[in-house]
């Protein structure tokens, strides 16, 4: 008897972490920790988390401006997004810098802020979307940050007259929070 009491209060418990866990809200990614320039306005709340893993293009080109001076310039990027349990739901490229969810909807944006993202990373940065096109998971994402930033940076590579034009692809990772109002 001790057995099957035992046995009923243990399923018990497992049913009731399983109901509690089934209404917890999942944990949503905090602003807290970030720079005020690349923090979301208040009424926007985490739609879609993912983490970008690509690469990014740049070209040696000509100072503007700056008469025999030289340096690499971002020209785009080509990156797939996934989703926290590594699945893979969408893309981000350019130029012009769009998002891409898998189920054709994307968006591209005016860029708002940046703020450092730390020796040898690509800036933090907030967007504000333009208008997606197709409906979908993008469909009214009104901000992205670009938050936890890995790599990315214009290379080491010397950039002058006899390399002008020359292209280098760096290996870079961010993740691409997306945001609707609330």
């Amino acid at each position: 008897m001790l057995f099957k009491t035992t046995l009923a209060a243990a399923a018990a418990l497992a049913l009731t972490a399983c109901a509690s866990n089934m209404s917890a809200p999942a944990m949503m990614y905090s602003q807290a920790s970030l720079p005020d320039a690349v923090k979301v306005p208040a009424g926007n709340k985490v739609a879609l988390e993912t983490v970008g893993v690509g690469q990014i293009t740049y070209e040696c080109r000509a100072k503007a401006s700056m008469a025999g001076q030289f340096e690499w310039v971002f020209v785009g990027p080509d990156a797939k997004l996934l989703d926290r349990g590594g699945r893979q739901v969408g893309k981000y490229y350019g130029p012009p810098a769009t998002w891409e969810a898998l189920d054709g909807s994307k968006f591209t944006a005016t860029q708002l802020a940046v703020a450092p993202g730390g020796d040898g990373n690509i800036p933090l940065q907030l967007v504000k979307a333009n208008p997606a096109m197709g409906m979908g998971a993008m469909s009214g994402v009104t901000y992205t940050q670009r938050v936890a930033t890995r790599g990315g940076v214009a290379p080491a590579a010397a950039c002058g007259a006899s390399n002008l034009g020359a292209r280098q692809i760096v290996q870079y990772q961010a993740d691409y929070i997306f945001y609707k109002a609330s």
